[in-house]
């Protein structure tokens, strides 16, 4: 047999398989072959859209089901033993797995991670390391091999016949959490961008600690009511009912072994209501802590009460956005993330959706000084200053400002999809009313045939509430177009959401990539692999901050009689233009109106209500950018 003349496929079929069946490798449950580990970034070209190359692997190495150890890559005969190295290389980084193998039928080059004094050293085809070899060197250089911690690490993730398994990431997710915890870390912080499913995960990491009974009792905290039903019937509906147990209306029942709990359902104003003081401070062994960012890390929250109440729990805290501020530090409470999964990677690896960015400038946002004198429509003389952005719809209403905005989401959605979901986020709920209302005039037509084609969903607003299950079901058409304030921008899982309208400041990096993160599910099936997002307030100026990390597909800023959909440039080599000129003003901080030292009678009112002031569309700029 002439080995120079077999192909890749042969040399794997004739050597590699024997070499590892030899090692004692099951071929069947330990070893995947041609495994694609990405999707391929989705690529758009104007209304088109198609997928990159998958990163695929010749060979990954499982120890047990979705605990991977190792990497082979395979050449033909004709190429050099270490050919594939520098592939498995990279692709053992992304999966973080500690050995790597390349082969081209004569032997194999083998690259341990975990030695120090020799990395790399050649060993024959019938020397090939066994499962257990290679997991003894992993827990010995993990520091994972005392029998307490390797009974912790080995446990099985939940297996059904559905054949679902994490993906890649999950998995990194799930396997350095129970590491960190076979360990004893007793605090520990996830990041994993938005719609890349944290609670699957969090289902995962439970699982595996709650079946051989590691940790008995657990508490999942979050803060939306949808959020807790949403994952006791969801991700979590394995554990069954009987041992599940939603705390609501402050009433305990210590029966069940899995609870889920709002923050704000456990604690009170009045001392004597805290409703987490009926358990005793170590009745969980676990406390999960969904959107973590949202206060559990602030010193001087509610929330941190319960966490310190249950300090001997092991805590551990699940966000896309870890944030850090003066008062607030998630790293500080939490230590360094175990494991970071950004919007950045997930759009590479095509398991996110891109997006692109139209930004409109009106002719007022630069600044708008009133006439002296001029009265408000309920006749308040208007202060006399210069308002901007920062100003419009916070302490100042241009009726005519909020009807054009209206116009150009209309226009967009009538170039492109009338029933594609959409979100408006307004400065307030006064605000996300009047905008309701002017939407609802530029889209007459179809109002008069479906009520709820616009609605606004807001606290204040239980019809809008009741719609919200409706907006985010992905077989619903109606309603298409939801106005908000805060309510969506966190915790909501709006899968089929295909146009998001910033039309509020944004000050914080942690808000502006939970409002990016409503639109980044890919539903393929369903036809949405991206979407857009329409800029009237120059937030996405935050693209430019260095903390942002998944950068648009493109920017493009209309001008008065553009056309509302970007155009498609391509540049001679068929590619998108990649010459970004970034912005470089700063967003300005969304702060309240201050308070004016005044008598009651003489205080002016916190909103000028004004009208009859022309309003157009002003400038257009258009960015581009590359997977980088």
């Amino acid at each position: 047999m002439n080995k120079k003349s077999l192909s890749e496929r042969d040399i794997c079929t004739k050597f590699i398989i024997p070499a590892l069946k030899a090692a004692g490798w099951d071929i069947k449950k330990q070893v995947r072959e041609e495994l694609s580990f990405t999707d391929g970034r989705v690529i758009v070209q104007g209304k088109l859209h198609t997928r990159g190359k998958r990163k695929r692997a010749d060979y990954i190495l499982y120890y047990k089901k979705d605990i991977p150890i190792a990497i082979i890559e395979a050449k033909d005969n004709k190429k050099a033993l270490g050919d594939g190295m520098q592939q498995g290389l990279e692709y053992a980084d992304i999966l973080q797995l500690p050995f790597v193998f390349s082969s081209n039928g004569d032997a194999f080059l083998f690259h341990d991670k975990t030695n120090s004094e020799k990395v790399e050293t050649e060993i024959p085809l019938d020397k090939f390391p066994s499962p257990e070899e290679l997991w003894q060197k992993y827990l010995r250089f993990k520091d994972l091999d005392s029998p307490e911690r390797r009974e912790i690490v080995e446990h099985d993730y939940y297996s059904d016949d559905s054949g679902m398994s994490p993906r890649y990431y999950q998995a990194n997710a799930i396997n350095r959490t129970v590491e960190a915890i076979a360990k004893g870390q007793e605090r520990i912080l996830l990041v994993m961008a938005t719609g890349t499913g944290k609670t699957y995960t969090a289902f995962n990491i439970i699982w595996r600690l709650w079946k051989p009974q590691i940790k008995k009792r657990i508490l999942f905290l979050a803060d939306r009511n949808a959020l807790l039903n949403q994952t006791k019937n969801g991700d979590f509906s394995p554990f069954g009912n009987d041992i599940m147990h939603i705390i609501k209306n402050r009433k305990i029942d210590k029966s069940y072994q899995i609870y889920f709990a709002l923050y704000q359902g456990l604690t009170s104003n009045d001392e004597a209501k805290n409703a987490y003081k009926e358990f005793s401070p170590d009745f969980f062994d676990l406390v999960v802590i969904d959107e973590c960012h949202r206060g559990s890390a602030s010193e001087a929250s509610a929330w941190r009460e319960v966490l310190d109440y249950f300090s001997s729990a092991t805590q551990i805290g699940l966000t896309a956005t870890p944030k850090e501020t003066r008062d607030i530090s998630n790293i500080s409470y939490f230590g360094e993330p175990v494991y970071t999964y950004s919007l950045k990677q997930g759009i590479d690896d095509g398991f996110l959706a891109p997006y692109k960015v139209i930004r409109i400038n009106t002719t007022v946002d630069d600044g708008w000084r009133p006439t002296s004198g001029l009265l408000d429509k309920y006749g308040h003389e208007v202060v006399d200053r210069i308002y901007n952005t920062k100003d419009y719809d916070r302490n100042l209403v241009i009726d005519e400002r909020t009807s054009l905005v209206a116009r150009k989401i209309t226009e967009y959605l009538k170039a492109t999809d009338r029933f594609a979901k959409t979100i408006v986020f307004c400065v307030d709920i006064d605000h996300a009313n009047r905008m309701r209302t002017a939407l609802i005039n530029e889209n007459a037509d179809l109002v008069a045939q479906h009520r709820n084609y616009v609605v606004k969903i807001t606290g204040d607003d239980e019809y809008g509430k009741q719609e919200l299950d409706n907006f985010t079901d992905v077989e619903e058409r109606f309603p298409a177009i939801a106005t908000t304030s805060k309510m969506l921008t966190t915790g909501i899982d709006t899968k089929m959401v295909k146009l998001i309208v910033l039309e509020a400041s944004i000050g914080s990096m942690t808000e502006f990539k939970q409002i990016i993160g409503r639109g980044t599910r890919i539903r393929e099936e369903e036809g949405k692999l991206y979407f857009s997002i329409m800029d009237f307030r120059k937030a996405t100026n935050l693209f430019a901050d260095p903390d942002f990390d998944g950068d648009p597909v493109q920017i493009y800023e209309p001008g008065p009689e553009d056309d509302p959909v970007p155009p498609d440039p391509i540049d001679d080599d068929g590619e998108p233009d990649t010459n970004p000129s970034a912005e470089s003003n700063e967003p300005g901080e969304e702060g309240e109106v201050p308070d004016i030292d005044i008598d009651d009678e003489e205080r002016p009112p916190r909103k000028y209500y004004i009208n009859q002031i022309p309003v157009s569309v002003a400038n257009e700029r258009v960015q581009y950018y590359g997977a980088n």
